[in-house]
């Protein structure tokens, strides 16, 4: 079944000590691994500074791509549950790129997780919530 949920674009969590065999080498220095969860081929790794997004690109999946979020960016999330059929659950975050959080110009995107519909996507949300919370204060402090 994680094979075909993972076919539907949907996120499954996976072991920290798999992540850290796995993709240790792209944690900086005294960087620890929270949580991360894996779709057939591209990850994404909560650790205590960042999001570490991973996209194994090409048939074989050996060339990949790294792209971080830094915590401290994100200031709004959403969250939508699944419904009845065939609708899955998702989490929108809302982050700066800018790299100076308060500039007058402020550059933002956002980025969707979809996770399959019978995985509780309500502690990864509070995660984000609490996270984004902080933020704000911390921004506009």
């Amino acid at each position: 079944m994680p094979l075909l949920s993972g076919l539907f674009g949907n996120y499954s969590e996976v072991p920290v000590q798999e992540l850290q065999q796995q993709y240790g080498t792209f944690l900086m220095p005294e960087e620890t691994i929270q949580m991360g969860f894996k779709l057939v081929r591209d990850s994404f790794i909560f650790t205590d500074e960042r999001l570490i997004l991973i996209d194994h690109q090409g048939v074989t999946g050996k060339k990949t791509r790294i792209a971080s979020i830094d915590l401290s960016s994100i200031y709004e999330v959403t969250m939508e549950t699944a419904g009845t059929g065939l609708d899955d659950s998702e989490i929108t975050i809302h982050y700066i790129t800018s790299p100076y959080f308060k500039a007058n110009n402020l550059q933002t995107a956002t980025y969707k997780f979809e996770f399959g519909k019978k995985f509780n996507v309500k502690p990864v949300y509070i995660a984000f919530l609490t996270l984004a919370t902080e933020n704000r204060k911390r921004l506009n402090g």
